[in-house]
């Protein structure tokens, strides 16, 4: 309990530093991620000074973000009825395709600079090459969860090179996002022709006595049972759904050749909990006429799990490993930086016919940071949503996230590029942005025809 108090103060603390800090305010970097970086300067200055921190007060946080990944994604899509796939693909299929081009790209900048350059000059493994995706694709949460993966693979120092890259990218999204959003305000390419201007609650947070929205709707009474309890089984269900499935891979892993067993075994949890989420509201909606899942409830248990398990997977940072690997890794954030500006001004121009602008910001933000980061830097530009951008992004992540930023591949991508090397999986990277490319192309045909 004296760990869970500690996890607890110092997220307060974060929160305290940010509302007094107007840098950090403006920089808009989250409490959490703040003090998980406080955590992480303690640490390190005790270690430095010889008055270590005592192991009770952190008894357990480098377990943490493996286990409360699993909850984070087990909400993903509890709460809230499922829409037919036709119907979300038509209203993003041209903001998803763009999106996977820039997901895929990650991968294939991170494979193609380990392989030519990071590796032959500091000797590394090709599975280095997932650290940049991993950390801005998948973004704290993900790359925090993977440490499992990434120590029964036999790399537990890359969790925390994952992590560093995942500061780095939130952090490059922010300060260089704004400044592009600047820069096209400048040169008119937003829809609407205003300077970026943000209201004090964008800067402290707090949001006004009269404006408070509802943290959720009580579905049951509580004489019965908690609503949040209730919320609470609905997730523990899905968790459990994705370890049955977890445990019919293994199952599965046993009757496979070694290579393909140990990818299998190597899978992680949190995107088979996703997939339980899934079955579970599929259930809710053929058979709870009641309604009892709330997704405003759903999105406070998924938030604070998330919250929780940044702080821990921050402060815990070895940075002795992480200085050891520096400039590679400031090579890969550099490149993924590179990568998403280079998406934003030349592609997506290319890409959309309308509104090109707020669409590719907000994929920029979503793909360095989180899905708030993109709306961020989306309400910049389009602060009443009066384009189709919000919209399409918002639709685009329901078929990008079972995949990308914590799905299916980058489950898969870590155990491929330890298993199989960084040349198949740039293969498999390149194919799937050409795919998506004409998908792209044969999309902006038809909106050009209709």
């Amino acid at each position: 309990m004296l760990s869970f108090a500690c996890l607890c103060v110092l997220l307060g603390l974060g929160y305290w530093v940010r509302r007094r800090v107007v840098l950090l305010q403006k920089l808009f970097l989250p409490a959490s991620v703040i003090a998980g970086l406080l955590g992480l300067l303690i640490f390190q200055l005790a270690k430095e000074t010889g008055h270590p921190v005592p192991a009770l007060v952190s008894l357990g946080w480098s377990n943490l973000p493996g286990q409360l990944i699993n909850i984070v994604f087990a909400c993903l899509f509890l709460g809230t009825a499922l829409p037919p796939v036709s119907k979300v693909w038509k209203s993003a299929s041209r903001q998803l395709a763009y999106g996977q081009i820039v997901a895929w790209g990650q991968y294939a900048i991170g494979c193609t600079l380990v392989l030519l350059l990071l590796g032959p000059i500091f000797d590394l493994p090709d599975v280095f090459a997932g650290i940049m995706p991993v950390g801005f694709e998948g973004g704290h949460g993900t790359a925090g969860g993977m440490g499992p993966v990434f120590d029964r693979l036999g790399y537990p120092e890359l969790k925390d090179f994952a992590l560093a890259s995942a500061t780095g990218g939130i952090m490059g999204a922010i300060i260089v996002g704004m400044g592009l959003v600047n820069w096209a305000v400048r040169k008119g390419y937003v829809e609407k022709k205003r300077e970026p201007r943000f209201d004090a609650e964008d800067l402290t947070g707090i949001i006004p006595m009269n404006h408070r929205p509802m943290a959720g709707k009580l579905t049951v009474s509580s004489d019965v049972i908690e609503s949040f309890s209730l919320h609470l089984v609905f997730v523990g269900a899905a968790i459990l759904l994705g370890w049955l499935m977890k445990q019919g891979l293994l199952l599965f892993a046993e009757r496979l050749p070694e290579a393909g067993a140990d990818i299998m075994k190597s899978f992680p949890l949190f995107p088979l909990c996703m997939l339980g989420g899934v079955a579970v509201q599929w259930l809710a909606d053929r058979f709870d006429k009641h309604e009892h899942m709330d997704h405003g409830l759903m999105l406070r248990i998924q938030n604070c799990a998330l919250d929780f398990l940044v702080v821990a997977a921050i402060a815990t940072i070895r940075l002795d490993v992480v200085a050891k690997g520096w400039i590679p890794l400031v090579v890969l954030i550099a490149a993924g930086i590179l990568w998403n500006v280079f998406c934003l001004t030349v592609l997506a121009r290319r890409a959309f016919k309308d509104a090109w602008f707020e669409r590719g910001i907000a994929e920029m933000g979503q793909s360095m940071g989180v899905t708030a980061t993109g709306l961020l830097l989306l309400r910049v530009v389009d602060p009443d949503y009066e384009t189709e951008a919000a919209e399409a992004f918002a639709a685009k992540q329901l078929l990008h996230e079972p995949f990308m930023g914590g799905g299916l591949w980058t489950g898969a991508a870590i155990p491929l590029l330890a298993l199989w090397g960084g040349w198949p999986v740039l293969g498999i990277a390149l194919s799937v942005m050409a795919i998506w490319t004409v998908v792209l192309f044969i999309m902006n045909r038809k909106v050009a025809i209709h």
